[in-house]
């Protein structure tokens, strides 16, 4: 079967929320809300799949915003991904998930259905807004009695990083189907939410006894940060492969391999999470895109400062937009990675 190409699809900006480390509105909360209309989601995905085609690959589509539900065209975009028979899920907002809008999801092919809870309750409601954490939670059963599978994604922070462990023992309870988190990416000068190296790690050591606490239950932790490479390459549980092929990348981010993201402009970015913007899914051959020279600039491997000398370069590399983050280069050092390089 061949390998999968991910696309990160954002079909509008628009959303009830205004969570404190959106992307959208981090740093401009007057900003022009765009929406993708319907001519152009199809010219998009016609345009995704042929690039998909040329390059040997099954699409997979993470259909998000903003708030997808709010689009109106939203179930035109499912009903079209149903009839032909492509996998996507969904990222977005609990708010509109209503007994029969899960059924309706399940009835056209959603595999999964990712919400967010930033920390416990009154942590979770301060990022995003009062109440958000009880519905969330609610809809969990929701989504799961229709058939759709509930995904958890996690934003850890300084704001945060100490409720990571017990926010677990909720989603298990909850019978969440598959847990993960990410590291926040600062915005322009914001850079109070740093956690130093030593500190992270010792988040995954407690994360890590909790996934291993729950192993058998209904609940699967997806190493989505790839220093859980690091982490586990100490502990002796990944081991480096024999008769590696030559200028092969095996694994970590997937910037620059097998990830695009796509804006309701139709603007594409190597990466969502940094400013990298490499062309247009309306205007431009997705796949002239993918192998263009502007893309080629988020794939120059040797170019990483830290990870360039360390032996994990092909199955690791960190968070090159976290790195971005910091320093506004991507080939930085990870300012989490506590690995010694000498």
């Amino acid at each position: 079967m061949a390998d999968y190409f991910a696309f990160q699809w954002h079909i509008l900006d628009d959303c009830d929320q205004r969570c404190k480390h959106c992307y959208i509105f981090a740093e401009d909360n007057n900003k022009e809300l765009h929406t993708m209309n319907f001519e152009d989601m199809k010219i998009v995905l016609d345009n995704a799949l042929e690039m998909c085609e040329k390059t040997d690959r099954k699409p997979y589509f993470s259909i998000t915003g903003g708030d997808p539900i709010l689009h109106p065209n939203f179930w035109d975009l499912l009903e079209l991904l149903h009839e032909k028979e492509l996998d996507y899920s969904i990222m977005g907002n609990p708010f509109h998930l209503t007994d029969d809008v899960c059924r309706r999801l399940a009835d056209l092919g959603c595999r999964q259905y990712q919400l967010s809870l930033d920390g416990l309750e009154k942590t979770h409601d301060y990022f995003r807004k009062p109440g958000s954490f009880d519905i969330t939670l609610e809809k969990i059963k929701t989504l799961k009695d229709a058939g759709v599978r509930a995904s958890i994604m996690t934003t850890v922070s300084k704001v945060n990083i100490d409720e990571i462990p017990e926010l677990i023992d909720v989603v298990v309870a909850n019978n969440v189907d598959l847990f993960s988190f990410a590291r926040y990416c600062p915005t322009g000068d914001e850079k109070d939410s740093h956690v130093a190296p030593e500190e992270y790690k010792q988040l995954l050591e407690k994360v890590w006894e909790k996934y291993n606490e729950y192993s058998d239950s209904g609940t699967y932790f997806n190493l989505k940060d790839h220093l859980w490479t690091l982490f586990l390459y100490e502990k002796g549980l990944f081991k480096i492969p024999e008769n590696l092929k030559d200028d092969v990348i095996y694994d970590g981010c997937n910037c620059g391999n097998s990830h695009l993201t796509i804006l309701p402009t139709g603007d594409v970015f190597a990466c969502r999470r940094m400013d990298s913007k490499v062309g247009n899914a309306i205007n431009d051959d997705l796949f002239d895109v993918f192998t263009s020279d502007e893309m080629n600039e988020y794939r120059q491997f040797e170019n990483f400062e830290k990870c360039s000398k360390c032996e994990l370069l092909r199955f690791c590399r960190g968070c090159p937009a976290v790195s971005y983050g910091y320093t506004n280069d991507m080939y930085s050092a990870d300012p989490q990675c506590w690995k010694v390089i000498v």
